[in-house]
């Protein structure tokens, strides 16, 4: 309460009312608001269909811990031609980077992207019931020649993530350092895990995974 109060005297001093410090603070939000929409647009997502986001939000995460920018669109290959057709013309107008799609079932989302872009296409097969996704790999990774799409596994969105983060590293050195501390961090997990097997034996090392 007393540094509240001392902060409110020197405020006051300084001729410095609540109304200016607001109006500092929302002149502050609005650039930062500005300077985020701004922010060039390096990968670009998109979805076959909002039933695909709980998986994909893995591949958010990752480029949120590496300050990637990206967009996020739902369009389908089949149900909104036209709607794709115009984002990808706007894609192969802008700086984007990498494209990554995800689809389920017959996943031909990827497949229409890459065929009209020469950004590099990452696709995601979604997991289907009826065929447990085996049915949007095939879809996904079966290109015919000339019209790469660089697949990961079945909900692999992650991993998709990765895969696009990598491709920005070979022109980005900020990228590149933040991906070698991140793969020693991974490294360093599993060193922890054999060092803890070793002194707990299995039997502890699994009550412990289960009380997890």
């Amino acid at each position: 309460m007393i540094k509240y109060d001392r902060f409110w005297v020197t405020m006051k001093e300084r001729g410095i009312t609540q109304y200016d410090l607001y109006e500092h603070y929302q002149i502050t939000r609005s650039l930062l608001d500005r300077l985020r929409k701004n922010k060039n647009v390096e990968i670009s997502i998109i979805m076959g269909s909002d039933s695909d986001l709980n998986i994909m939000v893995e591949c958010f995460k990752i480029l949120d811990e590496f300050e990637i920018s990206y967009d996020i669109n739902i369009l389908s290959a089949h149900r909104t031609p036209e709607e794709l057709d115009n984002y990808i013309d706007k894609v192969n107008k802008e700086d984007i980077k990498t494209v990554i799609a995800a689809a389920g079932g017959a996943a031909h989302l990827a497949g229409v992207i890459a065929s009209r872009t020469l950004c590099p296409v990452i696709g995601v097969p979604i997991y289907t019931k009826n065929l447990n996704g085996i049915d949007s790999l095939y879809s996904t990774i079966q290109m015919p020649s000339a019209v790469p799409v660089a697949t990961v596994g079945i909900n692999a969105s992650k991993n998709a993530g990765l895969l696009a983060i990598k491709m920005l590293e070979l022109e980005n050195l900020k990228i590149k350092e933040k991906l070698i501390h991140y793969n020693q961090m991974q490294a360093n997990k599993v060193i922890n895990k054999n060092k803890k097997i070793h002194d707990l034996g299995y039997e502890k090392y699994l009550e412990e995974m289960r009380n997890e």
